[in-house]
């Protein structure tokens, strides 16, 4: 996240240093893109993490981690080299690798996997909002990551009318970022 707050630096310092005629609004975007980036990877890695505590016996076994899936060659490897759970973190980055844990509930799915929190709602105790409202605000900026990474960021237009860009300023990524941190913050404090 430092280097996502750095990106706000340097468009303010660029800013500065250029006239308007020059558009540096793609900073702004590309903090939305990396912060939400930074949350997937932050999920990925207390997901594997907890789970490896639950396996070994230093966090409870949630219902969900008991159903995780594994495939036969893991089990023969597990067998074959008990007190080792090298093949569970491998089975964990296969299964997962492909996933983005971005949306609300894919998220609460990665977490049953070593908490029995219930977590929108306790996230948004500390953040003094409701469930429904943090989980509506990842997704705002969820989609606003999609809608720049899939679209380019551009509105629709009518055939024969110039494309433009949705509106970005240094407050909506400002804020989507601190939101990425508040929440990510939260989760660490409730599992």
């Amino acid at each position: 996240m430092e280097r996502v707050r750095a990106l706000g630096g340097l468009y303010h310092a660029f800013g500065q240093l250029t006239t308007p005629a020059v558009d540096l609004t793609d900073l702004l975007r590309s903090q939305i893109v990396l912060a939400v980036s930074a949350m997937d990877l932050y999920i990925h890695e207390i997901t594997r993490i907890g789970m490896l505590e639950g396996y070994d016996g230093k966090r409870p076994q949630t219902k969900a981690f008991s159903r995780f899936q594994v495939a036969m060659d893991a089990v023969i490897e597990a067998i074959a080299r008990p007190g080792r759970n090298e093949w569970l973190e491998s089975e964990i980055r296969k299964k997962h690798g492909y996933q983005a844990l971005q949306h609300p509930d894919k998220i609460a799915d990665a977490v049953r996997l070593f908490s029995s929190c219930e977590l929108w709602p306790a996230v948004a105790a500390k953040l003094n909002l409701t469930g429904l409202e943090v989980k509506t605000q990842l997704l705002v900026i969820v989609n606003r990551r999609n809608q720049i990474v899939h679209e380019a960021d551009w509105a629709p237009s009518s055939p024969g009318q110039p494309a433009i860009r949705w509106p970005i300023s240094p407050a909506d990524s400002e804020r989507a970022v601190n939101f990425i941190v508040d929440v990510c913050e939260a989760i660490d404090d409730v599992v």
